[in-house]
C-alpha cells in the first residue's frame, strides 16, 4: 500500500480513514477503533495526515508526529465545500484527504501541550468570572426585592454582606 495522503474523521471511539496514493487513487478506506491507531500509524511509512481542527485533534496530531508522519489541522469551514454527498464520517473523512491535498488551503496550527495548558487555564479563570458575577448579580436582585440596595461590583457585594 503506497499511501501519501490520508484524511482522519476524528471521533471518541471510532475513527474514519480515507487515503490516496501519489496518483490520487483511493487506496485504503477504514474504521479504526482508538487503541489501534497508535499500531496503524506506528506501521504505516511517513504520509501526510489531515483531520479537522477540533477538541482532540492537537492531540492526535502530536502523537502521529512522533511517529514521523506531516500532520494538518484544518478549520471545519474549509472542509465542507469538500463534502460530495450525506453528512458521514467516510464522507467526511474523504472531504478532509481532498481538502488537506489543495495547495492553497490554510491550516490551522498545532498547540504544544504547554499551549493547551494556558488556554485551558484562561477558559477556566474566564468561566469562573462569568459564574461569580451571575451569582452576585443574583443576590442583588434578591436583595432588592426586600428593599436592600446594593450598589453594583463584586468588592460592593461582598462588603454589603455581612
Amino acid at each position: 500500500m503506497n499511501i501519501t495522503r490520508i484524511g482522519i474523521d476524528l471521533a471518541k471511539q471510532v475513527f474514519q480513514l480515507h487515503g490516496v496514493d501519489r496518483f490520487e487513487k483511493v487506496v485504503l478506506r477504514k474504521q479504526l477503533r482508538r487503541a489501534q491507531m497508535y499500531d496503524f500509524f506506528r506501521n504505516l511509512p511517513p504520509c501526510l495526515i489531515g483531520m479537522e481542527a477540533c477538541g482532540s485533534s492537537h492531540y492526535w496530531a502530536r502523537e502521529l508526529r512522533k511517529y514521523g508522519h506531516q500532520v494538518k489541522l484544518i478549520a471545519a469551514q474549509f472542509v465542507k465545500p469538500y463534502v460530495k454527498s450525506g453528512k458521514n464520517d467516510a464522507n467526511d473523512a474523504e472531504a478532509i484527504c481532498e481538502a488537506v491535498g489543495r495547495p492553497s488551503m490554510r491550516f490551522v496550527s498545532i498547540k504544544e501541550v504547554d499551549q493547551q495548558v494556558v488556554q485551558a487555564e484562561h477558559r477556566i479563570r474566564s468561566r469562573l468570572i462569568r459564574a461569580r458575577t451571575a451569582l452576585c448579580n443574583e443576590i442583588r436582585g434578591l436583595l432588592g426585592e426586600f428593599g436592600i440596595v446594593i450598589a453594583l461590583g463584586v468588592s460592593q457585594v461582598r462588603q454589603a454582606l455581612p
